[in-house]
């Protein structure tokens, strides 16, 4: 089972001072900053996938990449641009998230083939138009809602010109046909069309909004579609758009998936409200310590004369002293709750995180963690400040969910070869 970290550009400063809040005055973005790969000891992912969107940008508006990046990727190839170690992987896409509420894709398989082959991608996914709707009563044909039927038939249009169009040009590239459905019925008649198109890798999209049940409910019904194939016919490795569900893995691996990606792990560092510090079976709130000058509530209330600036920066240099000195001992919890809740209070914050906090601060899991990041920053990748702090902890929990992903005991495919 490989896993495909989407890239943002999430990068972290190795020069970034953490006691002044600063970065150095020359540093040049991408090119002195450090990707996951870089500050961990061991790659946290199998390979890494770069949308389309995310570079050259879509209807939404610009992407995260300047000029100047667009024209180093393509010139470097992506292995060079992102410095990648010779055993990950690249994967190429759409981003069809970002033009989802549009009619038709904005952009054609040629661009999308092009944008592959000039950054020298291993893989490229093939055109798509995500479906947004789930009904798995819903036939293939009417009366299906005629939007669906239409993304589904134009997915497996491009998807034909794409695997055409990389055969005609004899490009190295593996070609990945995406699939598009919105019941277990359509999504294995679509794999079924890639199959015969010739794809031996198969993308599964628009599955994100579904609950595990109906994930599985269509995987089976690829499977049983699979057991019609005749004698030695190989079917296709399904790789699914967008989704962890780790718990799960063992039986999507069962179900023929052989990859997947997904920035969940990342993102819940600083996206979610609770689950912040992965480990290996659960996790933990981060200690919020919000800068003074970057917090808008505790701003407004500072210009508004509520909040004295001075006594809002002696309680933030208050938390960050007592967390900096604490140690993990029993008897030093209070002295930092009792911090970190009258900081609370000055931020005006509507919801006290302190018995979350007890929780964090008894467990102290930094200390425990063999990672890289934890062994050399500590306390400061449980601090939830900023986005150094916070992406560091993100690819804290991409190397939590690496070491998860080593431990499970994947079965074989029993879809064909039983």
């Amino acid at each position: 089972m490989r896993f495909y970290f989407p890239d943002s550009q999430d990068l972290v400063s190795p020069a970034y001072d953490f006691l002044r809040d600063e970065y150095p005055p020359h540093r040049v973005r991408q090119r002195d900053d450090l990707y996951a790969h870089e500050v961990l000891e061991k790659a946290p992912y199998h390979g890494i996938l770069v949308s389309k969107a995310i570079v050259d940008g879509s209807v939404k508006g610009g992407g995260k990449y300047t000029g100047a990046q667009r024209a180093r990727l393509q010139r470097m190839g992506v292995n060079r641009f992102f410095r990648l170690p010779s055993n990950v992987l690249t994967l190429g896409d759409n981003g069809a998230f970002n033009y989802v509420e549009e009619e038709i894709p904005p952009v054609t398989v040629a661009e999308t083939l092009d944008f592959y082959v000039e950054s020298g991608f291993d893989a490229g996914i093939s055109t798509d138009h995500v479906i947004f709707g789930y009904d798995e009563t819903a036939p293939l044909g009417d009366p299906a809602p005629v939007e669906w039927q239409e993304r589904r038939a134009l997915t497996l249009r491009l998807a034909e010109e794409f695997i055409n169009s990389t055969q005609d040009q004899g490009v190295s590239l593996d070609p990945v046909g995406a699939a598009q459905g919105w019941s277990p019925q359509s999504y294995a008649d679509s794999v079924r069309r890639l199959e015969d198109l010739g794809y031996r890798r198969i993308a599964l999209g628009g599955m994100v909004p579904l609950k595990t049940a109906q994930i599985i409910d269509c995987l089976k019904a690829i499977d049983d579609d699979r057991r019609s194939r005749p004698d030695g016919w190989q079917p296709a490795e399904l790789h699914l758009l967008g989704i962890t569900r780790i718990d799960s893995m063992e039986e999507f691996a069962a179900l023929g998936v052989t990859s997947f990606d997904s920035t969940s792990s990342f993102r819940q560092a600083f996206m979610d409200d609770r689950k912040n510090y992965h480990i290996e079976n659960t996790s933990f709130v981060a200690l919020r310590v919000p800068q003074v000058d970057g917090n808008p509530t505790l701003k407004r209330a500072i210009l508004a004369g509520t909040v004295s600036q001075s006594e809002a920066i002696a309680a933030e240099r208050a938390v960050l002293k007592a967390l900096r000195a604490f140690t993990g001992a029993p008897n030093e919890v209070r002295g930092c709750l009792d911090v970190l809740g009258a900081y609370e209070q000055i931020c005006g914050s509507k919801k006290s995180y302190l018995d979350a906090y007890e929780r964090t601060l008894t467990a102290a899991p930094w200390l425990h963690c063999s990672c890289t990041l934890c062994r050399k920053h500590g306390i400061e990748i449980a601090i939830f400040r900023g986005t150094e702090r916070n992406k560091r902890r993100g690819f804290h929990n991409l190397s939590v969910l690496a070491d998860r992903m080593d431990s499970l005991s994947l079965p074989q495919r029993k879809s064909i070869d039983d």
